[in-house]
This record gives C-alpha cells, structure tokens and sequence, in this order.
C-alpha cells in the first residue's frame, strides 16, 4: 500500500515538475515579448512626440504663409488700383496732349507778360484792348493745359514709382511665400514619414502583443494544470501519511513487545533491567 502511494506521489511529482518548468519556461519567453512591445510603445511615443513638433513648426509656418499670402494679396489688389490710375491718368494726358500748344510755358507766359504790359501801360480803346484781353485768355488757357500736362507727368511718374515698388514688393512676398511653402511641404513630409513609421511599430506592437496573451494564456493553463496537480497529490499525501503513520504505530508495538519479551527473560534469568525495560514491566505490572 505505502509503495503504492509513494509510487504514485512520485509520478505526480514528476509531471508536476515538468509543468512547472514548462510554464516557467513560458513565463519567462511571455516576459520577453512583454519587454520587447514595451519598448515599441516607447518608440512610438517618441516619434509621437517628433510628429507633434514637426506638426508644430509646419502650423507655425502656414501661418507665416497665409500672412505672406495675405500681404501679397494686398500688394496685388494695390498694384491693380495703381495700374488703373496709370492708364485713367494717361487717357487724360493723351486728351491733353491733344490741346497741346506748340510753345513752352516759358513762352506763353513771357507773351501774357507782355501782352498785359501793353495793355497797362499803353492808351488803347476798348475796342484796340478786347482782341488783346480774348489772346491774353487764349494764352491762359494755353498755359494752364501746359500746367495740367506738367502735373500729370509728375503723379505718372510717381504713380510708376509706386507701381515699381508694389511689383518689387509683390515679388519680394511670394518668394518668401514660395520658400515658407516648402518649408512647410518639407515638415509635412517628415511628418507623414514619422507618422507611418509609427503606424508600422504599432502593427509590430500588436502583433508583439498578441504574441505575449497567446503565451501567457498558454503558461496560464498550465499553472492550472500544475493547481490541478498539486488537488490530486495532496490528498495521496494526507494518506500516505496516515499510513506512515499506523506504519510507525506498529513499529513501536513491535518494538515495545520486543523490549517486553526481553525484558521478561532478563528478569527471569536475574539479570540487571535497564530503566526502559524496567518501565515497560512496571506499566504492564509484571513487577
């Protein structure tokens, strides 16, 4: 019976052992691809956090870009009002130019000079001064459209100024326009780059991940088995102690009988009892 039951605990010790050191073995690869996705989720944070920089800077930059746009616009919209007055401005002159006399502004106004000389201070009736007052009108009217020619050369050119610096300017504003754009385009790219790199470790984390549940789910069963195991030992152990255990009851009667029959025929031979020979006797009251 008690080499049945030693036999017995043996063998489930045994498988018990071996599962063990299965399910630690899976323990143990479980922990590895635990570190390994663990160290994934890293490196997608930092490139989380790489992607939120560039797409700060890239934000920063549109931002720059629209204000550019917007300053180009306004120069655009400027440049249009200016060139339209150039050509409102030269219909004006070219109608002017028309009534154009053939002298200079120096000439007429030498001649209106004389002309109102003459009539000051020479005596004339008002018949000899009329012909010279309608030329000395003549004259004025000659000079004035001198003067407005005069004038609308001088806003033409300051309106060509201004025209020349509304182009610069429109042209210094879309090459910034033009460099922040790519710029831009560059931080978006890297961006989308980081981002997909990202989208590529967390397939590997997922898989990583998928791989450590798997195992973990495996050494799981097994530590069930090994809970299952240690269910089926534990109650061949309370019995095979309680066999020890009347084993070791019967030892000591045998024993004890053993020291009595010795006992006995000591004292019957006179011989000197020892103490315990002398107590087994004396419990048995032989003496």
């Amino acid at each position: 019976m008690l080499e049945s039951l030693k036999q017995r605990i043996e063998d489930l010790d045994r498988e018990l052992s071996s599962l063990k050191e299965e399910r630690d073995k899976l323990n143990l690869e479980a922990q590895k691809w635990a570190e390994k996705r663990n160290s994934i989720h890293e490196q997608i944070k930092k490139l989380r956090m790489e992607v939120a920089g560039l797409k700060e800077k890239r934000d920063a930059i549109n931002e720059k870009v629209r204000e550019f746009k917007s300053l180009r616009e306004k120069a655009k919209e400027k440049l249009r009002e200016t060139r339209a007055q150039i050509l409102k401005l030269k219909e004006n002159m070219r109608s002017l130019t028309e009534k154009e006399p053939p002298r200079s502004m120096r000439d007429i106004q030498r001649e209106i000079e004389n002309l109102e000389w003459k009539i000051q201070t020479t005596p004339l009736t008002v018949k000899e001064e009329e012909p010279l007052i309608d030329q000395v009108r003549l004259l004025e009217s000659q000079l004035l459209t001198q003067k407005q020619i005069k004038k609308s050369k001088e806003e033409l050119m300051e309106l060509r100024a201004e025209e020349k610096a509304l182009e610069t300017k429109a042209k210094t504003y879309h090459e910034k326009l033009s460099e922040l754009a790519q710029q831009s385009q560059k931080f978006h790219e890297e961006m989308l780059e980081t981002l997909d790199k990202a989208r590529n470790l967390k397939v590997e984390a997922d898989s990583t991940h998928q791989k450590y549940v798997e195992i973990k789910k495996q050494a799981r069963n097994l530590h069930q088995k090994c809970v299952e195991l240690l269910s089926q030992i534990k109650p061949f152990k309370q019995e095979l102690r309680k066999e020890e255990e009347k084993e070791q009851a019967k030892r000591q009667r045998e024993l004890r009988k053993e020291l009595e029959e010795r006992a006995l025929e000591k004292l019957k031979r006179g011989e000197k009892l020892t103490w315990e020979e002398f107590k087994i006797l004396a419990e048995k009251g032989m003496i």
